[in-house]
């Protein structure tokens, strides 16, 4: 991080680490900026400064925990990035996005929580909703492939992703998700 003094990046380790901590063992309900103030050894302020609230906080922590994607859809090696034919990448994204949602699972209910109002409007959330756009755009081009966007992000719900793969892990989740994007993109009939 150029620019930022040594103190600003330690300390904002320390608040990410503890809050990602806290919502491990406690749940989201939990996780106050006072708790995380304590726990990362900070003041209340420097959180205050740095995230604005609780919900920047999250939103935050779950870019951080989402950058590698961003970074290998817009110029990383196929599948994830350019050069592979789009139904790949939908596949490899997909399975990326399940991979993140299954280890951060109480991140993302922490989330989706504190940015109920503002979901989709979400600068992660904007980033994965216009990479399956654009996808989906190149293989169903007569579909609202916007709608469909939130469709497939929809599955990444904490609640759901909890109850899926408490029985069949993230291997589950990924076959669930594959046959969701099958039925709403179907493998061109090769007859």
């Amino acid at each position: 991080m150029p620019g930022i003094r040594a103190d600003a990046v330690r300390n904002r380790r320390a608040i990410l680490r503890a809050t990602e901590e806290l919502l491990a063992l406690h749940g989201p309900e939990h996780v106050s900026l006072d708790a995380v103030a304590a726990a990362a050894g900070v003041g209340k302020g420097t959180i205050f400064r740095r995230f604005g609230s609780r919900t920047g906080l999250f939103r935050e922590l779950l870019a951080e925990r989402a950058a590698r994607i961003g970074e290998a859809i817009e110029g990383g090696p196929p599948p994830l990035g350019p050069g592979a034919p789009p139904r790949t990448r939908l596949v490899a994204f997909l399975d990326e996005l399940a991979t993140l949602a299954a280890r951060n699972i109480a991140l993302i209910a922490a989330h989706e929580q504190a940015c109920a109002d503002g979901k989709y409007d979400d600068p992660t959330y904007r980033r994965w909703h216009d990479h399956l756009t654009e996808l989906l755009g190149e293989l169903r081009p007569d579909a609202d492939t916007e709608f469909l966007a939130h469709v497939l992000l929809g599955s990444f719900d904490g609640d759901l992703v909890r109850r899926i793969t408490a029985h069949g892990g993230v291997t589950r989740l990924r076959a669930v998700v594959h046959d969701l994007a099958t039925a709403l993109v179907p493998e061109p009939d090769r007859t």
